[in-house]
């Protein structure tokens, strides 16, 4: 009966979640509208308009972290290697967070160059698995959500059929703007060669 009333009152756990991330939807939409004009090199330029804002926004903490780096490999002094230690992961922590920092403010732009390049693609064929396939797939709200959603850490999930493959593509695009390396790990092994042909 309590149960009841709370959801009644506050509605479920679901709905509540989607309320909270409806203005990063929102801003995602709002980079859309921008994207549905720009031509194709303009649209793949993205990409390294991407990689060069998160490289300013952590260039001071990156050199900074390669001069201790250099320094503490060079260092005989047991001590000052031991600083040079410490300050070396004191200045990781800062960068991994700027990086974290720069993805976040980056997010809507880059899954609406996601979106708008599936859009785009609508109608093409591709070989996949041998097979000719024609590409019918942009992503829904929900999927941007689920997509915001993995980025964040989180698990989100999501029945067979509702796109998890087009889901991921969302949160892999944007972390692989880091250089540093985007995994997906799943137990099958036909679907990871299919949808790394499919969507890579």
């Amino acid at each position: 009966m309590i149960k009841k009333l709370m959801t009644a009152v506050l509605g479920t756990r679901h709905a509540r979640e989607v309320k909270r991330l409806q203005p990063v939807l929102d801003q995602i939409k709002v980079q859309e509208e921008r994207l549905k004009d720009v031509d194709e090199a303009t649209l793949k330029a993205q990409t390294v308009a991407f990689r060069e804002r998160i490289a300013d926004r952590t260039r001071t903490v990156s050199t900074e972290l390669a001069e201790v780096r250099e320094a503490k490999h060079g260092c005989a002094d047991p001590t000052e290697r031991d600083r040079l230690e410490r300050r070396f992961h004191e200045l990781e922590a800062e960068y991994k967070k700027q990086l974290e920092d720069a993805l976040d403010e980056l997010l809507p732009e880059a899954f609406a160059t996601v979106r708008e390049a599936a859009r785009r693609l609508i109608g093409t064929t591709l070989m996949v698995t041998g097979r000719e396939m024609a590409w019918d797939m942009v992503p829904y709200d929900v999927q941007l959500i689920g997509g915001v959603v993995l980025h964040r850490g989180r698990i989100a999930e999501m029945a067979t059929g509702e796109g998890k493959t087009l889901v991921a593509t969302l949160p892999l695009y944007l972390n692989s703007l880091t250089g540093r390396g985007a995994h997906l790990v799943t137990v099958n092994n036909y679907l990871a060669r299919r949808d790394s042909q499919w969507m890579g």
